[in-house]
């Protein structure tokens, strides 16, 4: 069978998406990635708020770009009853909501959970927040930093004697969309079981603190005397674990217990292998004030990074380069894995975004799709989903509740 005659997973999946910023909307993608049928709300007159947002070429944003190809945009005007009339009818023919608006928006347009239930039984509903939506602090608004604060991260990010500072990417955004983008696909397996829809309450600080591989446990299983606290480029307990110095530039390494030998090996020092200080794995933790600079003094002793990663892999050391965007963008792995891709646009012609990180064996890749001018699909969506007439259409539009932006 050719490649385009094969249907990608979520062929035929529904999805009304009330999702805007980046957790949302990261959720969705990867989901119009796999051939999601997606309607994007949005609200009049300027949408999705990231349409605006930086790198803007000709009054096009990068960003909205990145996160919503594939999605058809219906804009609306939320103050107007008629809009709400139009997302419960279209609660119908969908198989499911996602939506990260703050604490209370959906009850208020009689779209949560329990409201749309009964207008679709089998509906599954996502809400994505920064606190979720049960527990004491449901009713806060928050965004990524905010999340990253309150779970912890922040805290463990950056020097001990120095403030602490955030991750410098959107990990609790995309997570929190990622974390949601599983649970619907098994929320879609539960209902081909039992027939129900059900509800998914995802949390930014949830997924986040969820991220805590060491930290929790070794301050309880410790009674509280080791109190994890952010330690710069190297890792507390574990040495070597970190960012070291070579020439050029900077090799991230970590070299759990059987690979030490192997970077004593690569170092041609079996002095430091044997040495007290480095002897356990406690040892080179307590000690690492010394083992790193002698770590750092051999790679520097290479012409640059590309010589001391070959050696460390032909030690079969764990380790890799610190690469800028610029070197990533253009790094042949990522090209040869399909993670560097230029996709189209209507208006900048040609965006170069990362690929899609999901590797199907028996299922083509995405497929081809642009991101919505605002509210683009609205008169289709109107005709062809709910079968409404021109001149209902055209009312609507010059009632002010259809917005479209002019091409």
């Amino acid at each position: 069978m050719a490649a385009d005659d094969q249907k990608f997973i979520l062929n035929g999946v529904k999805v009304l998406d009330f999702t805007q910023y980046l957790a949302g909307p990261s959720c969705t993608r990867l989901m119009a990635e796999m051939g999601a049928d997606i309607i994007k709300v949005e609200r009049a007159p300027i949408g999705d708020p990231t349409r605006t947002l930086p790198y803007k070429k000709n009054g096009r944003s990068g960003y909205f770009i990145q996160q919503n190809r594939g999605k058809q945009s219906l804009c609306l005007d939320f103050s107007k009853p008629e809009t709400d009339e139009i997302l419960h009818e279209l609660v119908k023919h969908v198989d499911i909501i996602v939506e990260n608006f703050g604490p209370g928006v959906m009850e208020k347009r009689g779209l949560d959970y329990a409201s749309a239930s009964k207008i679709n039984p089998r509906i599954i509903m996502a809400s994505i927040s920064a606190f979720g939506r049960k527990g004491p602090l449901s009713h806060r608004t928050g965004y990524d930093y905010i999340a990253q604060a309150f779970a912890g991260v922040v805290h463990m990010t950056g020097y001990p004697d120095r403030p602490p500072v955030p991750v410098g990417m959107g990990i609790g955004d995309v997570g929190s969309g990622l974390h949601a983008f599983a649970g619907i696909g098994y929320a879609l397996f539960h209902r081909d079981r039992t027939g129900r829809g059900q509800h998914i309450d995802i949390a930014m600080a949830d997924a986040l603190f969820h991220i805590h591989e060491t930290n929790i446990q070794s301050y309880t299983v410790s009674d509280g005397e080791f109190e994890p606290i952010r330690t710069g480029a190297h890792h507390a307990l574990v040495t070597p674990c970190g960012i070291f110095k070579c020439t050029g530039g900077y090799i991230a390494m970590i070299v759990a217990g059987p690979q030490w030998p192997n970077l004593c090996a690569a170092m041609g020092r079996q002095d430091v292998r044997y040495d007290p200080r480095f002897a356990t794995q406690d040892a080179r933790a307590e000690n690492q004030e010394a083992l790193i600079p002698i770590i750092e003094d051999w790679l520097q002793s290479f012409p640059d990074s590309d010589a001391a990663m070959a050696v460390l892999e032909k030690h079969r050391v764990p380790a890799g380069p610190v690469q800028t965007i610029a070197q990533a963008v253009n790094c042949e792995h990522y090209k040869a894995r399909d993670m560097i891709r230029k996709v189209p646009d209507p208006i900048l012609g040609e965006v170069t975004m990362p690929g899609f990180p999901i590797k199907f064996s028996d299922t083509p890749g995405a497929p081809d799709i642009l991101a919505p001018l605002l509210g683009e699909h609205g008169p289709a969506i109107l005709s062809e989903r709910l079968g409404w007439d021109q001149a209902r259409i055209d009312k609507l539009k010059a009632d002010g509740i259809l917005h479209m932006e002019a091409k």
